[in-house]
């Protein structure tokens, strides 16, 4: 991988997958879904952030994934979506550096494991980071929102979060809940969940 750019990225991340709750991914690195795969979206909007000279601060990016099998056993399929608002030198280093491109954790790892993947895609994106209750959506391909787990002695929300002491993957401290919906319908991209793992983070790459 190339180290000629230098980057970084403090995000909002809004993760929404297929597994159960919790996701058994974030523990020992297997899918707990339905199908043995993984599907997810995660919506980014980028808090500050760099390429090169290039301020990419106020940004916003989707990524859709699709994996028969566990994550890093690859062979996914995936799409990456660009808010319109970024400029077109804004478009291309966010491109780069989703892309695995200019090298840095954990892009340059993820980005080895699609054997189809489709983008940049200029897309208007609406998105509303929350602890427990984002939404993100592109109308008329994808949706997905974030409610908090609740007790179901006292009715009360459980106000859960995952930790990684030493690091994790992609973050170090997460609000973990459930998805509302989760939903795409794009190209060769299709699925539709609901009341499945969602976490929200602060990332900042690269890790």
């Amino acid at each position: 991988m190339s180290n000629e750019h230098s980057w970084a990225l403090s995000m909002h991340q809004i993760e929404s997958c297929s597994c159960s709750h919790g996701c058994g991914c974030q523990f020992a690195g297997f899918p707990t879904s339905v199908n043995g795969g993984c599907d997810a979206i995660l919506g980014w909007q980028v808090i500050k952030g760099h390429f090169n000279e290039l301020d990419l601060s106020g940004l916003k990016a989707v990524f859709v994934a699709m994996w028969p099998k566990a994550m890093h056993d690859g062979e996914g399929k995936g799409a990456l979506f660009i808010d319109r608002a970024a400029s077109e030198e804004q478009v291309t280093a966010l491109a780069t550096i989703f892309s695995g491109q200019a090298g840095g954790m954990p892009v340059e790892a993820i980005a080895t494991l699609f054997s189809e993947f489709e983008g940049p895609i200029i897309s208007d994106i609406a998105m509303d980071p929350q602890d427990h209750t984002s939404t993100v959506s592109i109308a008329g391909i994808l949706e997905t929102g974030q409610a908090p787990h609740i007790n179901p002695v006292t009715g009360e929300e459980n106000k859960v979060h995952i930790t990684f002491p030493e690091g994790g993957f992609m973050w170090n401290d997460g609000f973990a809940g459930k998805t509302t919906t989760l939903k795409v319908e794009h190209g060769n991209l299709a699925f539709n969940y609901s009341d499945t793992f969602a976490a929200k983070a602060i990332v900042n790459w690269p890790t």
